[in-house]
């Protein structure tokens, strides 16, 4: 039977581990390989973790000063041992059934990744994300997947993340330089997955059985980050990745990812606008007008998102 590998960072996560914990201990799928990745903790959350391990022969504690998720998952990517590699945030949690779907759909279809579908929770509320097109029960290629993550506004179930996904560990084994970007301060995930699908070989399988639950806390660093850090993360991640693409004469994959620069950079002009950051809000402005024309191409079904970004680069700061 494969071993999968399951990959967790934790970092002050009190109130919500034991649940995401009992939710990957009790899977229907018995051999797992459970490596909590305790970030430098200043709460109890690595005597938790070590409480587990004391309970269950399966869990593995690592111990590390605070070094963001990144440094993290690298820790368990340099750690695993498994035949399959997974990963789950420490405030989510998943179904009990969610890693032998994930394993059935990658040894059935003979892929390399498989990817679940996702519920947000928001309070006492589970809500499964829907695709507004449909995603064709076949193999896909590099170039589908890639449309999925970055087309999430149509593919909303199938997310540029990295935790509702199972992956074969060969692809790490075979390419060591394979790991998350520790100099981004959020998005990783957003630079990670195209490195993943574009490793040679890489196929994948989609299931769209809602099985990863995900947790979005106000207080998260998604949720709450300052400028400086939204613009260093996905902002920073989508730019690496046109860089790839534009490297790889991938036209259509990089008009996708210049509409995510744009939409990124509204985001970032709105709390720069909601901070009275002047500075940030003219950066935002000047990226935005350079895919202004990209982001309404790919958006011409949506005049009024179109419309918004056109307000944010006309937009104006009182006093400036």
């Amino acid at each position: 039977m494969d071993k999968i590998s399951i990959i967790i960072p934790v970092c002050n996560v009190e109130p919500y581990i034991r649940k995401c914990l009992d939710s990957v201990i009790g899977q229907t799928y018995a051999n797992l390989e459970i490596l909590l990745i305790n970030d430098g903790s200043a709460d109890n959350s690595g005597n938790i973790c070590d409480e587990y391990a004391a309970r269950d022969a399966r869990v593995r504690v690592f111990h590390k000063e605070n070094g963001g998720v990144s440094s993290a998952r690298n820790v368990g990517l340099r750690s695993f041992t498994g035949q399959y590699v997974g990963f789950v945030d420490s405030d989510d949690w998943i179904e009990p059934d969610m890693y032998e779907v994930l394993h059935n759909t990658i040894t059935a279809n003979g892929v390399s990744v498989s990817v679940a579908g996702v519920f947000t929770e928001c309070g006492a509320k589970s809500v499964p994300l829907r695709n507004i097109i449909p995603i064709p029960g076949k193999i896909l290629m590099p170039d589908d997947m890639l449309t999925y993550i970055y087309r999430l506004d149509l593919y909303h179930a199938f997310h540029v993340v990295v935790w509702n996904k199972l992956y074969s560990a060969k692809l790490f084994l075979n390419n060591s330089g394979l790991v998350f970007d520790e100099k981004l301060i959020s998005g990783s995930d957003v630079l990670f997955l195209p490195r993943v699908f574009l490793s040679e070989g890489c196929r994948g399988a989609y299931t769209g059985k809602p099985l990863y639950h995900y947790y979005q806390r106000d207080a998260s660093l998604v949720h709450s980050s300052p400028v400086h850090i939204k613009e260093n993360g996905a902002l920073a991640a989508y730019k690496a990745v046109l860089k790839i693409f534009n490297e790889r004469g991938y036209g259509k994959l990089a008009l996708l990812v210049k509409k995510q620069i744009c939409f990124y950079a509204s985001q970032i002009a709105e709390l720069a606008i909601k901070t009275g950051d002047k500075a940030a809000l003219e950066r935002m402005k000047a990226e935005m007008r350079n895919y202004f024309e990209e982001y309404a191409e790919v958006q011409k079904e949506f005049p009024e998102r179109v419309d918004r970004i056109r307000k944010l680069i006309g937009f104006i700061m009182e006093g400036g």
